[in-house]
Formats: structure tokens, C-alpha cells, sequence
């Protein structure tokens, strides 16, 4: 058994050297057509519209809670967690690390009066 399957191996090996050796290679020139855009071109865009309808099935990846959309500032805000998600070329970027905390006003009959 050990011999038949020793001589399976070396066969399948020497029949894939063979290939690798004839085929032709692929050249790094296909890779200069490539269009490479810098991220100074994306701002020059015009921003994408957000579908809104999407709101009804949308929830904060954290919380789970339904998203609030700010067209100021192109956002999907949770007003629980105070966190602001990017809504980048129509897609909203739903990745905690890339949210920005939001400042909440505070509430002038909650707050303190010094007198």
C-alpha cells in the first residue's frame, strides 16, 4: 500500500512540473492599464443619493436599533449610543470602528443653574 501510494506522488509531482515548466507566464506589464484612483478624486464626485426605504430594514450593528438618516451630513445616526455612521458614494459604512461620536446638546432644564 505504502509503495502504491509513494508512486502516486512522485507521479502526480513529475507530471506538474512538467505543466508549471510549459505554461506560459503571465507578465506584470497587464497590470499598468490598470485605472488607479487617489482618494483626492473622491471628493471631487458628487455625492450619491441614499436610498431612504433602506432605513426600514437598517439597524445599528451595535445596538440593534433602528438609524435616523441626517442628509447635512450624509449620516445614519443612532441617538441611543450618540454614534454617527458615514454614508460614503451611496453605501452607509455600518462599521463601529469607522462611526464618529456625535456631541449630544445638552438639555437646558436638566442642567444646573449656578446662581
Amino acid at each position: 500500500m505504502f509503495r502504491n501510494v509513494f508512486g502516486r506522488l512522485v507521479t502526480e509531482t513529475v507530471r506538474v512540473h512538467r505543466y508549471v515548466k510549459r505554461a506560459p507566464l503571465i507578465r506584470g506589464e497587464t497590470a499598468a492599464f490598470v485605472s488607479v484612483r487617489s482618494f483626492s478624486d473622491v471628493k471631487d464626485e458628487v455625492q450619491e443619493p441614499f436610498d431612504t426605504s433602506l432605513l426600514e430594514f437598517l439597524v445599528c450593528p451595535l445596538s440593534k436599533k433602528p438609524l435616523r438618516y441626517e442628509a447635512k451630513t450624509n449620516e445614519l445616526i443612532n441617538e441611543e449610543l450618540g454614534i454617527a455612521y458615514p454614508i460614503i458614494g451611496g453605501i452607509p459604512n455600518m462599521i463601529p470602528q469607522e462611526a464618529r461620536l456625535v456631541q449630544k446638546d445638552p438639555d437646558p432644564s436638566t442642567t444646573p443653574t449656578q446662581g
